[in-house]
C-alpha cells in the first residue's frame, strides 16, 4: 500500500511521515532534499536553475513510486510527483521563473512518466497558512530556504488549493496545520493517526 503525504514547504511532511513510519511500522521514503545537488544554486538563481531542479526532482520521484510498487511494502512517502508538475513547475512558469520551453518540455515528460504510475492508496494533504510556514521553515533553519519569498510560499499555497480541490485520483484526507503539533503533542498526532485509521480501513 502506498500513502503520501503533500503539502507545502514547512508544512510538516517529513516529520509527519517519521511519525507514521515508526507508528503503524511503515516503510518512509523521504524527499530527496540532502543529497539535491540543484537546491542551493535553485534558491540562489530561481530562473538560472528551476529546469534542472524541476527534472531532478521529477526523475527521483518517478524511480520513488517505481520502487514503491515493486516492493510490495507499505510505505508512506514524504510529497508526491504530482506536487511538482501541478505546483512547483507551473508557478516557475508563471512567476518568470522557468521558460515556456522549459516548462512544455517538462509537462510532456511528466505526462509520459504518469501513464506508467499508479496514484497514492491514500493522499494526505497538509493545509497550511503562509505564517504557519514561515515560522516551521525558520525553525528548522536550513541555511538555502532563507532566501525563500513571501509571494513564492503565497503562490505555491493558492496552487495547492487549486489542485486539491480537484484531486480525484484517489482517496484523499485533508488535515488542517495551523492549530497542530503533531511533533510535541501526541493528543494532536494521536487524532491524525484515527483519521488515517478509518480512511484505511475503507480501502479493504
Amino acid at each position: 500500500m502506498h500513502i503520501a503525504i503533500a503539502g507545502n514547504i514547512g508544512s510538516g511532511k517529513t516529520t509527519l511521515t517519521g511519525l507514521l513510519a515508526k507508528h503503524f511500522g511503515w516503510e518512509p521514503h523521504y524527499e530527496d532534499v540532502d543529497t539535491n545537488p540543484y537546491l542551493n544554486s535553485f534558491y540562489e538563481d530561481m530562473q538560472r536553475w528551476s529546469f534542472n531542479l524541476q527534472i531532478y526532482f521529477l526523475n527521483s520521484r518517478f524511480r520513488q513510486v517505481v520502487e514503491i510498487r515493486r516492493s510490495g511494502k507499505t510505505v508512506v512517502q514524504d510529497r508526491t510527483i504530482y506536487e511538482d508538475a501541478h505546483i512547483f513547475a507551473p508557478n516557475l512558469h508563471s512567476m518568470n521563473l522557468m521558460s515556456t520551453r522549459d516548462f512544455d518540455n517538462y509537462s510532456s515528460l511528466f505526462t509520459l512518466m504518469s501513464s506508467f504510475i499508479q496514484a497514492p492508496d491514500l493522499l494526505i494533504y497538509l493545509r497550511a497558512s503562509v505564517p504557519t510556514l514561515v515560522n516551521q521553515i525558520q525553525k528548522r533553519g536550513r541555511d538555502y530556504e532563507n532566501a525563500i519569498r513571501l509571494d513564492y510560499l503565497k503562490g505555491l499555497n493558492e496552487r495547492y488549493e487549486d489542485w486539491i480541490s480537484g484531486y480525484d485520483l484517489g482517496k484523499l484526507m485533508i488535515v488542517e496545520v495551523d492549530n497542530l503539533n503533531i511533533a510535541e503533542n501526541p493528543e494532536h498526532l494521536g487524532n491524525v493517526i484515527d483519521r488515517i485509521n478509518a480512511e484505511l480501513h475503507g480501502l479493504f
